[in-house]
């Protein structure tokens, strides 16, 4: 035995010959001998199947703002219980959760999916984000806890880096309702493979693709801009054409500013003029929704109608200050429909942040 306790067999994988296996949870499609462990650090072959170490492992849990992942196009004003394992399939040198992503020893709190939808419930979330690491790895238990949470009335929104495949697209399709999909230095690919260890970032486009086509989860787009190595505007302006011509005007984006962290320490936080250029752009090609993160008190993180011009969701940071839509999400100035899925919530104004574990 590789980890005690083995976890649960999987479901996203093949057998080959020699005890070998193939995971098909994400793009990397690693094949995996025996006793031996995928990237992720949370798959591995125990006798010619393939183990998901951390079913039923959170090594982190929180409530907070559905505007937080950022999903802000979703049930705004929403509280979300936030999980994770440990594990990822990306090598992030700057990732924010490098002790729960890059840890490569299986730990957490023993939660059942029962447990983790009971935990939501009890903290009066109306919905479970599977996020900080990525849930792709960790699908057949986020499924498992999905299937469970839309029973009780709680939705399913996913934190991703869209490294997926069509077999775990087609599991998210039994649960998950919202998704965000995080590019990274607007996919450019010697950022993608110097900074994240990824060799092309062709199959999160696939992935996208792949949902319009299959599936009806809502998606928002953010792009990490990094400072002199993730901030090229030739490709803010290939990934925000993708958008436009690939899912319409309405699809919504978020540039989101890079702060030191991990191992890219000695560079500096995102300068708010490029995080404005790139704005500029994806509103220049033709994107309406187009958003600035992780700069509270920007203007341009208020959501403003697209007909005319005026601010119908006025936000600082992760809050909601005014609310100018109708019942319909329809402007209250126009009355222009406002490309938002589902109604304000009426606890938008409380402290939404919680420690659970």
């Amino acid at each position: 035995m590789l980890i005690d306790p083995p976890g649960k067999e999987a479901i996203l994988y093949e057998k080959l010959s020699d005890d070998k296996v193939r995971c098909t949870a994400c793009a990397r499609y690693c094949e995996v001998k025996k006793n031996q462990i995928g990237l992720c650090g949370i798959r591995g072959n125990e006798d010619g199947k393939l183990q998901l170490y951390v079913y039923g492992k959170v090594i982190s849990g929180h409530v907070d703002p559905i505007e937080k992942k950022p999903l802000i196009h979703y049930f705004p004003g929403s509280k979300v219980y936030s999980i994770a394992t440990t594990g990822c399939n990306w090598l992030c040198r700057y990732c924010q959760n490098s002790e729960i992503s890059q840890r490569r020893k299986v730990e957490g709190i023993n939660m059942s999916p029962d447990d983790v939808v009971n935990t939501a419930i009890q903290y009066g979330a109306h919905g479970i984000a599977y996020t900080y690491n990525e849930p792709s790895i960790f699908i057949e238990f986020a499924r498992d806890c999905g299937v469970i949470a839309r029973k009780k009335g709680l939705f399913n929104v996913f934190v991703s880096n869209g490294y997926d495949t069509p077999e775990s697209v087609s599991m998210m399709n039994e649960f998950l309702d919202g998704i965000t999909i995080d590019f990274k230095g607007s996919a450019e690919p010697e950022f993608t493979r110097k900074f994240i260890g990824v060799p092309d970032p062709q199959p999160i486009f696939d992935t996208l693709l792949n949902m319009r086509d299959n599936t009806k989860i809502h998606i928002e787009i953010t792009d990490l801009i990094v400072p002199k190595v993730g901030d090229n505007l030739e490709y803010a302006k290939k990934l925000s054409k993708f958008i436009y011509d690939k899912f319409g005007p309405e699809m919504p984006i978020h540039f989101l500013r890079f702060h030191p962290d991990y191992k890219m320490m000695d560079y500096p936080s995102t300068p708010i003029e490029t995080l404005e250029k790139h704005y500029k752009i994806a509103k220049n090609v033709g994107l309406e929704y187009v958003y600035l993160g992780n700069v509270p008190g920007h203007k341009w993180e208020h959501t403003y109608c697209s007909e005319c011009k005026k601010i119908v969701v006025n936000r600082y940071g992760f809050n909601i200050k005014e609310w100018n839509l109708d019942k319909n999400n329809c402007c209250l100035f126009c009355s222009n429909p406002i490309p938002i899925m589902g109604e304000l919530q009426k606890g938008y104004k409380e402290d939404r942040f919680q420690f659970v574990s």
